[in-house]
């Protein structure tokens, strides 16, 4: 009998699939009450100093060994720079330039370049059902970028420099995703290895942040130091652990579908708290991008091929790119 390859509908992991799907498409609205009086870096910074305290904390509950080798470091510096530097520093200053809705949609784009690094780097192999949920799901994508960009009360130049730095942060997330998945990543303790992630990362962060903007600066009001608690722990220190094991799970071209249900979450918390309208562009996209998600998921009746007594069920060879 051969074990069955996990998918998104395993139940070990469309729990924690869902819940980082659920949390992180709460987030935009946060991260919008983020920007006003201190600059985007410095609230990215005290993000992941929370996120850091938390992931140690928890290290040390579980008694977990918190020193890694070098090379574990030095992995680890690269993992939180590319994901908890350069990828929030542009998702928050692109929301300075265009709104949070077009940015949670752009960042649905993630999906691809997911596939084709983790293809490349990791070999993570393709089905064509896969492939064509993917199609379908982008397409709808790109009817919800639409009717983002035509509702934007912005100008072109502003659209432009928006978008350019949400596909610069995508890249990052790609980047840190496909890294979750080599080896290097596998063989060490996750928690640990996130807690200095996000260290490294806040540091830099940090580093950034007063180069670019000067000393710290905090707005002292329940709402602002709210939101850096909610992010800090409950959308990262949470979410990310569970998040790189469903990478490590199902490759990082599965994982990805999370930034295609994202925006149809964040625009469902706007619409309760912000008074969103849905427009038809947005409606056909939310749905396009539903329906090319449960193609990509579904699995067709495999053939059994019996030999003696016992019976295999491989997965047909037209299903798989070589």
């Amino acid at each position: 009998m051969t074990s069955e390859q996990p998918t998104l509908l395993s139940p070990r992991i469309l729990l924690p699939f869902a819940l980082v799907t659920l949390i992180w498409g709460s987030t935009w609205i946060v991260i919008k009450g983020q920007l006003g009086i201190v600059p985007p870096s410095w609230s990215v910074t005290y993000r992941f100093a929370v996120a850091a305290v938390a992931m140690f904390a928890f290290a040390m509950v579980r008694r977990e060994h918190l020193l890694l080798d070098f090379r574990a470091m030095a992995f680890a510096a690269v993992l939180g720079v590319a994901q908890f530097t350069f990828n929030f520093n542009f998702v928050y200053r692109a929301e300075q330039h265009i709104t949070s809705g077009l940015v949670a949609v752009l960042f649905a784009l993630l999906i691809v370049p997911n596939t084709l690094l983790g293809r490349a780097f990791l070999k993570t192999p393709l089905e064509r059902r896969f492939l064509a949920g993917a199609g379908i799901a982008i397409v709808g994508v790109g009817l919800m970028i639409l009717h983002e960009y035509r509702v934007a009360a912005v100008g072109a130049d502003e659209v432009l420099i928006g978008t350019t730095l949400t596909l610069a942060g995508v890249l990052s997330a790609s980047t840190a995703n496909i890294m979750q998945g080599t080896r290097m990543a596998r063989s060490q303790p996750m928690v640990v290895m996130i807690a200095w992630a996000m260290l490294f990362g806040a540091i830099a962060d940090g580093c950034y942040a007063w180069a670019t903007t000067g000393p710290p600066a905090i707005e002292p009001t329940a709402a602002y130091v709210g939101g850096v608690l909610y992010l800090g722990i409950v959308a990262s220190a949470v979410t990310f652990p569970l998040y790189f094991n469903v990478i490590r799970a199902v490759g990082p071209g599965q994982a990805a579908w999370s930034s295609v249900l994202i925006p149809i979450i964040a625009m469902g918390f706007s619409t309760a708290f912000e008074n969103y309208r849905w427009a038809a562009l947005s409606i056909a996209g939310g749905i396009a991008a539903l329906i090319g998600l449960g193609i990509a998921v579904a699995r067709r009746p495999e053939r059994p091929s019996v030999s003696g007594n016992s019976v295999s069920m491989p997965v047909p060879p037209e299903e798989q790119l070589p």
